[in-house]
């Protein structure tokens, strides 16, 4: 008979059980995107975000037969989080949680969840909701639709199970994510193409080098700090970059940006208009690396890099001068452009919130409905 004891992960040796258990877990689905483990360790324990957030990290293990804790089998695992500046920005105490995984049964469920929310009370917290990250950059909502799919290395898959779990045990939902999948290579309608090219003219509107980008601080700053303007009011939870977290994710993401797979869009006086940002997938090369770079995994990515025929679409936007003037015409037209000179068959959108007037821009599109992902809430 199980026995279930939930432990603090404080020691090295617990931290690499942490990350290493959804290996385990989802080994037999094919459908599961594996974290690299250096990324997952670096987020958990590193990562500048934890500068101001606090968390705690959690195992649930069975001691059946009289093991002891630390040799006992994994069974589950959770991080609780409090990030001040979102309860400061939103006027609320919540608390959050992350990296939320169990087996089959409602009872480690249950243990996860109730040491989160007696942590999250502690803090002075009200309510709790999840799954999330730190901040609006890692992965976040529980897949509730499309289980049959392979997720984008971004977001979060998960067994169908959690979703009964969670709601029995008394969360509800908070929002809903969508993503669709489209023919990258279709023909854009020519309405888009006769506005994009009446915005260009009008305003000599044209596509930056994303490589002399990349080589520019202050335009990498610039990109970030419009990203936090861009979209502090679209994303439902969105939380600014710090100047730490901007300098971390530039150096993360940048060298990944090139003029192949994604666009940038200026005006007249050089100055960043709007962005289409897109990387080729990598579920499929993450998935042969199996949680590591080296020996081999590197070998599977640089080779997804450049030859794909799936891209990601991982951000689409217009600084806030610009926003409301059509200038999504502009870089959808460039992007269609690149999709088809590499022969890109497939795009899936990053998760957007259900109720924002942006996702109806696919409809545009021959799409289908990819994904559905929730955040679940709950008063404690």
């Amino acid at each position: 008979m199980a026995d279930y004891r939930i432990i603090e992960v404080t020691s090295k040796k617990d931290l690499n059980r942490f990350i290493k258990f959804p290996d385990d877990l989802y080994r037999e689905c094919s459908q599961y995107v594996p974290a690299l483990h250096s990324d997952q360790r670096k987020s958990l324990t590193s990562v500048s975000t934890l500068s101001y957030c606090t968390r705690k990290m959690w195992l649930v293990v069975d001691c059946e037969g009289g093991k002891s804790p630390s040799k006992a089998k994994v069974v589950g695992r959770i991080c609780a989080m409090v990030n001040p500046r979102y309860n400061e920005l939103y006027q609320k105490k919540r608390a959050r949680f992350g990296w939320f995984d169990t087996i089959k049964d409602i009872e480690v469920a249950r243990l996860l969840l109730t040491t989160a929310e007696k942590w999250a009370k502690e803090q002075g917290m009200n309510e709790i909701h999840g799954p999330l990250y730190y901040n609006t950059l890692g992965k976040q909502g529980m897949l509730v639709e499309g289980f049959e799919n392979t997720p984008p290395f971004n977001c979060l898959y998960n067994y169908p199970y959690y979703n009964d779990f969670v709601s029995e045990l008394g969360y509800n939902k908070e929002c809903d994510w969508l993503q669709y999948k489209m023919i990258a290579d279709q023909d854009i309608d020519p309405k888009i193409i006769r506005i994009s090219g009446m915005l260009k003219q009008r305003y000599n509107l044209h596509e930056g080098d994303i490589e002399k980008l990349k080589k520019n601080k202050a335009m990498v700053r610039k990109f970030f700090e419009m990203y936090n303007d861009s979209f502090k009011d679209a994303v439902h939870n969105f939380i600014p970059f710090t100047d730490e977290e901007i300098e971390e994710e530039a150096s993360s993401v940048m060298k990944f940006l090139n003029n192949k797979t994604s666009v940038i869009i200026l005006d007249e006086n050089e100055d960043l208009v709007a962005f289409g940002i897109t990387f080729p997938s990598i579920s499929e090369a993450l998935k042969k690396c199996h949680g590591h770079l080296f020996p081999f995994g590197w070998i599977h990515l640089l080779r997804a890099l450049h030859q794909h025929t799936t891209v990601d679409l991982m951000l689409n936007g217009a600084v806030p001068a610009w926003q409301n003037k059509g200038v999504s015409a502009v870089y959808h037209c460039a992007m269609s452009e690149r999709y088809k000179a590499s022969h890109t068959k497939h795009a899936i959108a990053n998760p957007q919130i259900e109720n924002n007037s942006a996702v109806n821009v696919w409809a545009k599109y021959d799409n289908e409905l990819f994904m559905r992902r929730r955040c679940y809430i709950k008063d404690i």
